[in-house]
């Protein structure tokens, strides 16, 4: 009886984890990541300052984002998942309060790296490790909907934020907008914080074990570390979070450039908001369903997809193809949030699995950081984009194709495992 009322109890402070985790992806990037473009126009405007230099506060944000996230496993270890997300929480606040009150770019730039630092305690890595404790038997499916939450809250925040942000007469709205947004972040924090620090990991919601197998022993970082295949993961994240950050960071200055109307570049933003949020939960039920090689490469399609639709789409091929870019774009974008956590646990199992998974976002943020530049260098220096739009695409194939033999050698060597006893061991 005993075991049962643990079970139980297990299972409640599970779903309440989950929970509190959607609640707190749903609040930290959709109200300070997904709406970071309706204030570029508002800050600069309002300081004179030049967007290329205020953009900059991007790049700091996300190398701060993917250092912290190198020490993620031995972080976590340390202070706990409650302590770590209660540190991102005052990290975003500080981030917000700094940016309602900067005067020169700066303090911006303070806020950038503050901002990095919260949204690596809140959200994929965190989200990862917790959703790998407590729902390990579902773990695609509820990954899934937990990182869908950025995509609603997103579409909430811009709602919300916008009017204000565009409400005073003397163009210093949104200021108003970032201290409301601190004010969101303290009452959720405070709750979702109450909740974590019933997070002991030795109690698990789930006791059957998995269909598709991700509680594998696996192999430690120090394993890892001696095998190739450890490395070219690496570079296949890297040149993901590179590529698509490459062709959506600028997705909406290309078909600007090329004739659509700020009408049409909204409703496609939109339609990719909404679309978002459900590619995000059906990629994590196709890789309980299908398994994580067919989904990633639905994934791959749509990422070539996406490229090939940026990169032709014109006033003169009508605006589907501008749409179809919002919308596939969408299906392609799991490939870095959600996909990671189950590729980590899928490719080097369980025995480090904290640590792997933070160095895997880690690289996964530092392509993000050189994605962005990259594809504005190359339209400063020939006038357009179209040409890095493709260049991309041929990058996303050749990864596709890596990581998919990356996943079929790892496939065979832990069948061989199997056979032969050996879990891979130091």
């Amino acid at each position: 009886m005993a075991k049962r009322e643990d079970s139980a109890s297990g299972s409640v402070r599970g779903r309440l984890i989950i929970a509190a985790s959607f609640l707190m992806v749903f609040t930290c990037l959709g109200f300070c990541s997904s709406t970071k473009g309706l204030y570029l126009a508002a800050i600069t405007e309002a300081l004179g300052l030049e967007r290329g230099l205020f953009a900059l506060n991007d790049s700091i944000r996300f190398l701060t984002t993917a250092t912290l996230n190198l020490f993620f496993g031995a972080l976590i270890s340390r202070f706990g998942p409650r302590k770590l997300v209660a540190a991102g929480f005052l990290s975003l606040i500080a981030s917000m309060l700094l940016y309602s009150y900067a005067e020169s770019i700066g303090v911006f730039y303070l806020g950038g790296a503050l901002l990095g630092a919260g949204l690596a305690w809140t959200t994929t890595t965190v989200v990862g490790y917790m959703v790998d404790i407590w729902a390990r038997e579902k773990k695609g499916t509820i990954m899934g909907a937990v990182l869908a939450a950025n995509g609603l809250g997103g579409a909430l925040a811009s709602q919300t934020l916008s009017p204000i942000i565009y409400s005073a007469a003397d163009g210093f709205g949104y200021r108003t907008a970032y201290r409301i947004t601190a004010i969101i972040l303290f009452a959720v924090g405070a709750l979702v914080v109450s909740i974590y620090k019933d997070g002991n990991t030795s109690v698990r919601v789930n006791k059957r074990q998995p269909k598709k197998g991700f509680d594998w022993p696996g192999i430690s970082l120090h394993e890892a570390a001696r095998k190739p295949f450890f490395y070219l993961t690496l570079l296949c994240v890297f040149l993901t979070g590179m590529a698509l950050q490459s062709v959506n960071g600028i997705s909406s200055a290309h078909l600007r450039d090329v004739g659509f109307d700020a009408g049409t570049v909204a409703a496609v933003l939109s339609v990719h908001s909404i679309v978002l949020a459900a590619c995000k939960f059906l990629t994590g039920i196709c890789s309980d369903r299908i398994g994580l090689r067919k989904t990633l490469l639905i994934c791959d399609a749509a990422a070539l997809g996406m490229t090939f639709l940026l990169a032709n789409a014109n006033t003169q091929t009508a605006h589907f193809m501008a749409m179809g870019y919002g919308v596939v774009s969408a299906a392609a974008l799991p490939l870095e949030t959600v996909m990671l956590p189950l590729i980590t646990a899928e490719l080097f199992g369980r025995k480090s699995y904290a640590k792997l998974l933070g160095i895997i976002v880690a690289v996964n943020s530092f392509g993000y950081a050189v994605g962005a530049p990259l594809s504005n260098l190359f339209f400063d220096l020939y006038g357009t984009y179209r040409g890095i739009i493709l260049a991309e695409g041929g990058v996303l194939l050749a990864v596709s194709i890596l990581l998919q033999c990356i996943l079929s050698a790892r496939t065979k060597r832990r069948v061989i495992d199997a056979q032969t006893g050996d879990d891979c061991p130091e």
